[in-house]
């Protein structure tokens, strides 16, 4: 997309499973306000020195960045 191009809605979705839909160009997103009850102990949860604890929201229908290592066979 060039400058001053419409950013489309992005279906994100957290570990919970909860989505959201806005306007967004990034790959993935923070979601900082944990308003959920479950947010204190969902394993998705990243907390991360001299930080807030986050969520990583990532666009429906993509692969978690690490998915590529499931298929390693690593030599012992």
């Amino acid at each position: 997309m060039g400058p001053g191009a419409p950013v489309q809605p992005v279906t994100f979705r957290a570990g919970c499973g909860r989505e959201w839909s806005l306007p967004s160009a990034e790959a993935d997103l923070a979601y900082t306000e944990q308003a959920f009850p479950e947010c204190p102990t969902c394993e998705h949860r990243v907390e991360p020195d001299g930080g807030p604890p986050f969520c990583t929201l990532r666009p429906v229908g993509t692969a978690h960045p690490f998915a590529a290592l499931a298929g390693l066979d690593l030599p012992e």
